[in-house]
């Protein structure tokens, strides 16, 4: 395995351990269903078991819907990012690292799913109203940075769409 892939790989499992190590503790020193402020009523620290998507979609969705979407579908997406960045000659550093936090931060939560059959999230942000998130996890942090990254990657490597005056 040469270098490039094992960096590939450190970054991946990075996220997928952080993500780990964040819910045990959580699940074993937060009450469920308590609030404790970290930082004021900016950052709060809760434990909540989701057993849907993001923001709780689909947690009242019959079994098999639930097996399709949430177990199945995200296994063959991950799959195709993981042999995508594994195998591809054309992503730039910003996009491979990208990518990575969006395969360690899927395989984190995909984990929990088969694991417990919900995912714990934790962390609730609250910017007085101007901002508000809903409940989430480091790995839905992992994802949510991995698609900033591509974004950003994908605005840099645009070529320039300037018109040039024609004096």
């Amino acid at each position: 395995m040469n270098t490039k892939k094992i960096l590939i790989l450190i970054l991946i499992l990075f996220n997928i351990g952080l993500d780990q190590v964040s819910k045990e503790y959580v699940r074993k020193n937060v009450v469920p269903g308590s609030r404790t402020e970290l930082l004021g009523s900016q950052l709060q620290l809760m434990n909540v078991e989701n057993s849907g998507a993001f923001l709780s979609m689909g947690s009242n969705s019959n079994p098999t819907v639930k097996l399709i979407f949430l177990l199945i579908l995200p296994v063959i997406v991950l799959g195709a990012v993981l042999y995508y960045v594994f195998t591809s000659k054309a992503l730039d550093n910003l996009s491979i690292i990208g990518m990575c936090c969006i395969a360690g931060g899927g395989i984190a939560n995909l984990y929990d799913r088969f694991l417990y059959g919900s995912v714990t999230d934790f962390l609730y942000i609250d910017l007085g109203g101007v901002f508000k998130t809903g409940i989430f996890n480091s790995a839905d942090l992992s994802v949510t940075t991995g698609m900033i990254l591509l974004l950003t990657s994908s605005f840099l490597s645009r070529p320039s769409n300037t018109i040039e005056s024609s004096n």
